[in-house]
């Protein structure tokens, strides 16, 4: 099979960690403890996402016009310059 791209949305969460949304696949939602963790959760809900999809005989979407990437604000700690 191809590659499919799909664009995903992060939003931080309160308690920590992200929510995780697929907007191409209506549903498809999961979560993360951290950034990467949350990336190969959204992998994994895709692929399980279009396998359940296929057994159902339905149609795989398909994104056609792909969004901006995603911009991160990061905190680092500055060196204590003595």
């Amino acid at each position: 099979m191809e590659p499919i791209t799909y664009t995903i949305e992060l939003e931080p969460l309160q308690q920590g960690g992200f929510a995780v949304r697929v907007p191409a696949l209506p549903g498809c939602v999961t979560w993360g403890t951290g950034l990467d963790h949350a990336v190969a959760m959204a992998q994994e809900a895709i692929e399980v996402w279009i396998e359940t999809l296929q057994e159902l005989g339905e149609p795989i979407p398909v994104e056609r016009k792909h969004r901006q990437p995603v911009k991160l604000g990061v905190q680092v700690r500055r060196p204590i310059m003595a």
